[in-house]
């Protein structure tokens, strides 16, 4: 007997609603999270923690299993604090999984890392800040910090935070965007001037057609499920195009209606879904328009090509260029497959393209997002309502960080408005985004690393290199809710600062404070917790910022004194951080868009940030929309031998040929980024464990593997590192053959931190060529019952 369970025939439901009070239980604050989950994403109420998928506004409940999750997880009674750190050492801590760390509670106090006894120790707010001020103005060059970002950190802390670092003088800021969808922003401002998707949430309820690219929601956006849902039943056609077959895209039953939550019923969400192998979307969009343009001309928008865009001539050459062989060989689909696809795409009136991590995580992934633009721009379904492009973002405010100048490369534009309001000069030489921030601690260029929220000894590539370039900083600085890896990752000087939740009450010298996020369709909107903090010593991030540059900034410094210090010593920190009000008037006169900011959070559900390109106004070179004439590549895979191809076999050292197998990391249904809740995945009959490995059984049965056998995988790069897991147990899945697929963090020491996507330099997580052994572990549960 296999030792996993069945697969569900539907998402949602009633299992949904269990999970979701289940971790309201074990949260230990359950009184207080029922009442939370009453202000999810509500007027007056606080912006969920999870995905930045947008709110409707609409009902009593606005939240989903996964959203419920995040408010247990960070609303918990349980804490870490001095006696827990007196307890275990760093050593100790370091041999815990992620899950059991973070499950340990809410860090409760500052605490600094003492290399003699190798454990946390008390550290005073005075004392710690103080520890910053000295080190940053000890350097000799401000290239020599590093200041990363998460997608938690709210628009008001990300401003202050760029603003800190930009007046000490770096453009480092390494951010989760580079780890994910780094390759959309890159496509879309390459082809329609601007890095965001270009549509509204009402534009679901238009559209007749939605394609959803490389995104598995049910897992990681549940609430976007109730939008496809609503758009299917309403006779929208949704075509999907996913590695895996999910079932939440198959069949979903929403937990808010009560026949399905409490009857077999659900609703059919897919009109085709289709399984390209990894990498192979780009392939599949090509034949989608090598279809429309030879063999129905009559849906290209020619009106519009002819107004609105550049290079179609170069793209349509290209597409006639590519042979239907080439097509089929490397998206892994038929060509009847993908004219179904093309059919429904060029019929449809009204087309939204939906994508995620699936297409952003490939070594030529700005060119597979041209693609999708391509059909989009082919047939006019941008700029108009009921159609456009939409990234589904991940993290909650991950995109209004980008909006506030979390971006080592700013545009000229954004520090001209710096430059000009605050009567400074800034840097404008590019800084390092995550790969590159990596190097330099790893060559002990770079010196200190602050992060502000995330956990990027987890969410980074080739964790062996990461953990070593972590631990050669001279001071680590995480600002954090919950104890994780990154405070680990530590030899010479640490700090673990404890900060407020989303839930919590935030309260300042002007009273209580609001935060404000946008979502993943550009609407700004106010968040305000209620909760009491888990502790009077954990700070707002924006407290945390201030104060390091308020402290920062009046020390003696020893860094060659530049014109960024008078501005730096003008602002008063202390007074932001004590009315976030100040720091949306700041924005509001150096960020575009932000007119009447204060007065426009206070409206219900915010205010939107208009976009160019949904007005048909194109802020590129020539002020067109740009076709992406790339020819398909050769090979999908990234940074591997010459021979590496999915297929073929390698040669080991002991003579015996290899099947090489590509394998994609993903996300379990008890997780979110790199935050682990349980060790079910429900959706996929996985139950109490996550060092598992989905195959093909074709596959499997090739290699003499049996289903529950454990496995070793050992992926393939042109560097001689051994880079090898150990220990998963295989479970036979619905996956294209020579593909596979397993969690990360888990399976992260296998993606090379030189292995990234052309122009993006995001990790290529989606695409890791890799072999597949027995292990050397007993193998367990192989006979059937």
């Amino acid at each position: 007997m296999s030792s996993h369970s069945e697969k569900p025939t539907k998402a949602g439901g009633l299992p949904s609603l269990q999970a979701t009070f289940s971790h309201v239980l074990r949260s230990q604050r359950t009184k207080q999270n029922l009442k939370n989950l009453l202000r999810v994403n509500q007027t007056d109420g606080f912006d969920c923690p999870g995905c930045a998928w947008g709110d409707n506004k609409q009902g009593a409940f606005q939240f989903c299993e996964n959203g419920a999750k995040a408010v247990a997880w960070e609303s918990t009674g349980k804490g870490v604090g001095r006696e827990f750190f007196a307890q275990h050492s760093v050593l100790q801590l370091a041999k815990q999984t992620d899950y059991w760390l973070e499950y340990q509670g809410r860090l409760t106090e500052p605490m600094r890392f003492n290399a003699i006894t190798d454990h946390y120790e008390p550290v005073t707010w005075s004392e710690a800040f103080s520890i910053i001020a000295t080190k940053l103005n000890s350097l000799s060059s401000a290239d020599q910090v590093e200041f990363y970002t998460s997608g938690r950190a709210s628009n008001e802390a990300s401003y202050l935070y760029q603003l800190f670092g930009r007046l000490y003088g770096t453009n480092n800021f390494p951010d989760c965007s580079n780890m994910c969808h780094e390759a959309s922003g890159i496509a879309l401002t390459k082809s329609i001037g601007i890095g965001k998707g270009t549509v509204v949430l009402d534009d679901f309820d238009a559209a007749e057609a939605i394609f959803v690219f490389g995104q598995n929601p049910g897992t990681n956006h549940p609430r976007m499920m109730n939008t496809l849902r609503k758009a299917a039943k309403q006779g929208c056609k949704i075509v999907t195009f996913n590695n895996l077959k999910e079932v939440a895209l198959d069949k979903f039953a929403s937990p808010q209606s009560p026949i399905e939550l409490l009857t077999p019923a659900a609703t059919k969400i897919s009109h085709l879904y289709l399984t390209p192998t990894l990498g192979g979307d780009m392939a599949a969009a090509r034949g989608m328009a090598k279809f429309i343009i030879e063999q129905r001309p009559d849906k290209i928008d020619h009106d519009f090509v002819q107004q609105h865009s550049a290079f179609f001539d170069d793209y349509q050459r290209s597409v006639k260029q590519t042979s239907w062989d080439k097509i089929e060989q490397q998206s892994g689909l038929t060509k009847a497959e993908i004219i179904q696809a093309a059919t429904v795409f060029s019929d449809s009136k009204t087309v939204i393209s939906c994508w995620a991590m699936g297409l952003t995580q490939h070594k030529h992934s700005v060119d597979i997002i041209g693609e999708v633009i391509n059909l989009h721009l082919l047939c006019g379904q941008i700029g108009k309502k009921g159609a456009g492009l939409c990234p589904v973002r991940g993290h909650s405010n991950v995109q209004g960080n980008r909006t506030m100048g979390i971006n080592e490369k700013p545009s000229a534009d954004f520090i001209d408005r710096l430059d000009n309001y605050l009567a400074t000069t800034l840097p404008r030489q590019a800084g390092h985004n995550v790969v590159e921030a990596l190097k330099a601690l790893h060559t002990k260029h770079s010196k200190v690393l602050i992060c502000l929220g995330g956990n990027l000894a987890a969410a980074a590539p080739d964790s062996h290199f990461t953990h070593q370039a972590m631990n050669n900083a001279e001071l680590n600085v995480q600002i954090s809710t919950k104890l994780n890896r990154s405070h680990l990752q530590v030899s010479h000087d640490g700090l673990i600062l404890p900060c407020l939740g989303r839930t919590e009450l935030d309260k300042q010298q002007s009273g209580i404070q609001k935060i404000t996020v946008e979502d993943t369709f550009s609407m700004v909107h106010a968040s305000t917790g209620m909760t009491e903090p888990a502790s009077e010593q954990c700070l707002s991030e924006i407290d945390i910022v201030a104060q390091m540059a308020h402290t920062t900034f009046n020390h003696t410094r020893v860094i060659q004194p530049t014109a960024t210090d008078p501005a730096a010593r003008k602002l008063d920190w202390l007074a932001l951080r004590d009315d976030y009000a100040l720091i949306r008037n700041l924005i509001e006169n150096t960020i575009a868009g932000f007119s009447n900011y204060n007065q426009g959070v206070e409206q219900p559900g915010g205010f939107y940030l208009d976009n160019s390109a949904a007005q048909r106004v194109w802020k590129t070179d020539n002020q067109l929309a740009h076709f992406n004439a790339s020819m398909l590549p050769d090979s999908v895979i990234a940074d591997c031998s010459s021979n590496a191809q999915t297929g073929h076999s390698l040669t080991s050292q002991s003579g015996v040929p290899q099947a090489i197998l590509l394998l994609q990391s993903l996300r379990s249904h008890d997780q979110y980024n790199t935050t682990i809740y349980g060790m079910d995945d429900r959706y996929r009959g996985v139950k109490g464990k996550r060092n598992v490995l989905f195959m093909n059984q074709q596959d499997a049965e090739k290699l003499n593997l049996a289903e529950d056998q454990l496995v070793d995988i050992q992926s393939i790069a042109n560097d001689n590192i051994v880079r090898k897991v150990s220990g998963f147990s295989v479970i036979f899945y619905d996956i294209p053959r020579g593909n596979i697929a397993a969690y990360y963090p888990e399976t992260n020491p296998l993606v090379s931190i030189n292995s990234v996507g052309i122009g993006s330099d995001t990790p290529t997580s989606k695409s890791i060529p890799v072999v597949i052994t027995p292990s050397t572990k007993q193998v367990i549960n192989v006979a059937k019952g």
